[in-house]
C-alpha cells in the first residue's frame, strides 16, 4: 500500500493484516500480524495498556497508530 494514502482510523485485525500482507491469504495476513504484534514486546505492551486483548477482531484507531509507530505504515 502506498504509505501515503494509508489513513489511521478503526480496522479489522484482518483487514490491517491484508495492508500488511497483501500476498497473503486473509487469514494468514492476521496471523502474521498477530505474531508480529506478540513478538514486539514493547508494541505488545503499549497496545494491551490501549485496550488491546487476545481475540479482539476490531482494532481502534489509538491501536493502529500504536501498531504503524511501531512497524511503520503497511
Amino acid at each position: 500500500m502506498d504509505n501515503e494514502n494509508f489513513k489511521i482510523r478503526a480496522y479489522g485485525l484482518q483487514e490491517l493484516g491484508i495492508q500488511y500482507f497483501p500476498n497473503s491469504a486473509p487469514a494468514s495476513a492476521s496471523i502474521q500480524l498477530k505474531r508480529w504484534i506478540n513478538l514486539n514486546k514493547a508494541l505488545l505492551y503499549e497496545i494491551t495498556e490501549a485496550g488491546y486483548h487476545s481475540g479482539q477482531r476490531l482494532l481502534t484507531p489509538r491501536q493502529v497508530q500504536i501498531i504503524t509507530a511501531h512497524l511503520g505504515p503497511p
